[in-house]
């Protein structure tokens, strides 16, 4: 290590991205859509449930995305490489994006058909729209047990329990509406339920592609305040100022921090390098949910020498 460049790590686990905790769940959920996905197309065809076919159309897309997260998970696992420093850690995020852009085109899909439908009213069986709605229900709230504790630490997991939100309260819809189509014979229901399920879809796909986004960009995680974050460093006996201070995520459940800090001579003389870096990781580590951190020590008056270089 030269003069003034000290670099202190602390590193997560391989393989310790946030989805792979939840594979198993993940492939039971994907197994529990994709029969919910064949038994809602059948039985929106032979009842001519347009409701039906709209959550059948997005639990494909659930399937299509829990696929995604499994694929990337698989990926993400892979060790890391002298070009591919991080391995293929971000392929969840990219899994993510991608659902993303999915729901948007169910939600589009579903909300077109409804309106479609207006103009073109069908003659929808409620009886046995409520049959297959009601196993909808049922197998929607089974997955979201499964993912209910993941969807705390994993965007792809997120993703995954939002879809399947959406799905329980689409199956819901159907059933109600199939109920006054049973009971009143007022077809319009149909279309409204339809309508609903887009609806619900939509908004909570444009939250998740917000944060995934944030990610891909860069932004500093959301539970990180880099203003304290300086604080923290600052308050440090020896440190006269910190600059070059990134906070970013690689993927859910790896945020990654860098910093150069200007401490005095004597104070680094006295205590040595060595203490001073395990002071800043463990001032950050009690405050702030960031494990793997990198650390530049430099002396006063290195960074208008790095300003020269760069010039």
């Amino acid at each position: 290590m030269g003069a003034g460049h000290d670099h202190g790590h602390s590193h997560a686990p391989a393989g310790s991205t946030a989805t792979a905790a939840y594979v198993g769940r993940l492939r039971v959920a994907l197994s529990i859509t994709l029969t919910v996905m064949v038994v809602e197309i059948v039985g929106g065809f032979v009842a001519d449930s347009l409701a039906l076919v709209a959550d059948a159309a997005h639990m494909a897309t659930d399937a299509l995305g829990l696929g995604m997260a499994l694929l990337a998970i698989h990926f993400a696992n892979r060790p890391a490489t002298g070009n591919r420093t991080f391995g293929y850690a971000r392929a969840e995020i990219l899994a993510a994006l991608a659902n993303c852009l999915l729901l948007l085109g169910v939600g589009g899909y579903v909300l077109y058909e409804a309106i479609q439908r207006f103009v073109t009213p069908a003659d929808t069986e409620g009886g046995l729209t409520i049959v297959f709605g009601a196993i909808g229900l049922v197998a929607n709230m089974i997955s979201l047990t499964l993912l209910m504790r993941g969807q705390k630490e994993s965007l792809n997991v997120r993703g995954a329990f939002l879809e399947v939100a959406a799905d329980a309260l689409g199956s819901l819809a159907v059933i109600l509406s199939a109920t006054v189509i049973l009971t009143t014979g007022w077809q319009a229901a149909d279309p409204i339920a339809s309508l609903v399920i887009g609806l619900m879809i939509v908004p909570r796909t444009f939250k998740l592609l917000r944060e995934t986004l944030d990610v891909l960009l860069e932004s500093a995680p959301k539970d990180v305040d880099m203003s304290e974050v300086r604080t923290h460093i600052l308050a440090l006996d020896g440190v006269e100022d910190v600059h070059d201070l990134h906070a970013w995520t690689i993927t859910s459940g790896m945020p990654v921090l860098s910093a150069h800090v200007v401490v005095r001579s004597d104070v680094l003389n006295a205590i040595g390098h060595e203490k001073m870096l395990h002071e800043l990781q463990g001032c950050l580590g009690d405050h702030f949910d960031v494990e793997h951190c990198t650390f530049q020590l430099e002396p006063i008056g290195h960074a208008e020498h790095e300003a020269h270089l760069c010039h």
